[in-house]
């Protein structure tokens, strides 16, 4: 006897007997013990794969909790006190990007130029490394952005590569790599 269910994945037995017509037959007792096999199976399958998707839901959930935890602590380690980023209204978030703002232009260029100052300690080769990983990374954004990023994000590269250039000619090192 063979109890089908429309549920993938799912082990059916390879007997092929078809269930009696309107109970007509009496069931054999290989029939009901083939059923409650067939039975324990499914739901053995069934149980499986609800946890196993119940397990993968909760794991995304995790992915993402520690992923917006990486980004709350990534905010707060660049100094970024205010309000929760998903919490704020439209005109909040403009604020935050607009020339003056926290993530706007000017403070944004200021950090990524002062992080690769601070990071070279005056080291000429250092200053040129940390220049050329701005741009490495730029360019790496811009191919998971799959094209141009936005302008804001271009004027802050463009800024952020002219500070570290005013502090690699204030120190007296050229602009120009002379090993190039």
């Amino acid at each position: 006897m063979n109890v089908s269910t429309n549920v993938s994945g799912l082990n059916h037995t390879s007997k092929s007997n078809v269930i009696k017509p309107l109970y007509t037959e009496k069931l054999s007792r290989d029939d009901v013990r083939d059923i409650k096999e067939q039975i324990q199976k499914n739901a053995n399958a069934f149980t499986f794969n609800s946890t196993s998707i119940q397990k993968n839901i909760l794991s995304v959930e995790d992915k993402f909790n520690q992923e917006y935890d990486a980004f709350v602590s990534f905010l707060s380690d660049i100094g970024y006190e205010g309000k929760p980023i998903a919490d704020l209204s439209q005109e909040e978030a403009t604020e935050l990007v607009s020339e003056n703002g926290f993530f706007g232009v000017f403070q944004t260029s200021e950090r990524i130029a002062n992080f690769v100052v601070a990071g070279a300690g005056g080291d000429e080769s250092m200053l040129r490394a940390g220049r050329e990983g701005m741009i490495q990374g730029f360019q790496e954004a811009e191919q998971l952005w799959g094209g141009e990023l936005p302008e804001i994000s271009q004027e802050t590269m463009k800024r952020a590569i002219e500070l570290v250039d005013t502090a690699m000619h204030d120190l007296g090192f050229s602009i120009i790599d002379k090993e190039v």
